[in-house]
């Protein structure tokens, strides 16, 4: 395995970006955590909500940068556009040294990474070959976010991952549990889970009587094996999950070379 690339968030130029939009609650806690660490941090993100969007790219049409601030940009397009246009249109007389994406209005646990705009910026960044961390905060229930809870314990978390290094292709997920700051129970490494349920599909009628079906969200966070970062967001722990790209199933590799042999 490669040597990891260590990060000095101090000396590093950060971008920040999500798929909530620009405007977004999380992102303005993620760009005051990273302005904590730096002084060199740029924000370029999606200038509307683009949860669930995965990794789309945008490519039928041209796409709209808007600057807002010295160093706060928008774009009409998905959470990879804006990496794309901020890594090689924003500073591409420098590139980012650490790409964060969050923090996301609800948790990217288990299945979720798959359809996660949040996810997708990091996974993004990491093709570009870019250092890069997705942070959530969970919520389960109608209360307010607990963004309290990602100030208090974030730094550390950041500063540990960049300290540790990062692997070509590497990723991090970081979910934060829906709890108080005190009641947080620690931080825990654990794998991607799989739920045991699946999402939940509602049916209802228009005010002009059509009849609708609306995806919702999964019923529970259930399929909790200890290992797995469900299981920890569940428990009251931060889960930090390693994560990178290359979905090749190498134990079936040789059933199939066999197969066409």
């Amino acid at each position: 395995m490669a040597e990891p690339r260590l990060i000095d968030p101090a000396h590093a130029r950060i971008l920040v970006t999500n798929d909530d939009g620009v405007q977004a609650p999380g992102i303005e806690v993620l760009e005051a955590l990273a302005r904590e660490l730096s002084d060199d941090v740029w924000v370029v993100a999606p200038e509307t909500e683009q949860s669930a969007t995965s990794h789309s790219l945008t490519v039928r049409r041209p796409l709209r940068l808007r600057q807002l601030d010295d160093r706060r940009f928008s774009v009409d397009g998905t959470p990879t556009d804006s990496v794309v246009v901020g890594v090689g249109k924003v500073l591409k007389d420098r590139k980012p040294d650490l790409v964060l994406s969050g923090i996301n209005q609800g948790s990217n646990l288990g299945e979720d990474v798959i359809y996660s705009g949040t996810v997708a910026a990091a996974m993004e960044a990491a093709l570009l070959g870019l250092p890069a961390i997705s942070l959530s905060q969970a919520r389960r229930g109608d209360h307010d976010y607990r963004w309290q809870t990602s100030r208090a314990v974030l730094p550390h978390v950041l500063r540990t991952v960049c300290a540790t290094g990062f692997t070509p292709d590497l990723l991090v997920n970081v979910n934060v549990p829906d709890r108080l700051p005190e009641d947080v129970r620690g931080v825990r490494v654990a794998r991607q889970g799989r739920r045991d349920v699946d999402t939940d599909v509602v049916e209802g009628v228009d005010p002009g009587g059509r009849p609708y079906l609306w995806i919702g969200d999964y019923m529970s966070d259930e399929g909790l094996d200890p290992d797995t970062d469900l299981y920890a967001v569940s428990e009251g722990y931060v889960s930090v999950t390693p994560l990178h790209f290359d979905l090749t199933e190498r134990r079936w590799l040789g059933t199939l070379e066999g197969a066409f042999s």
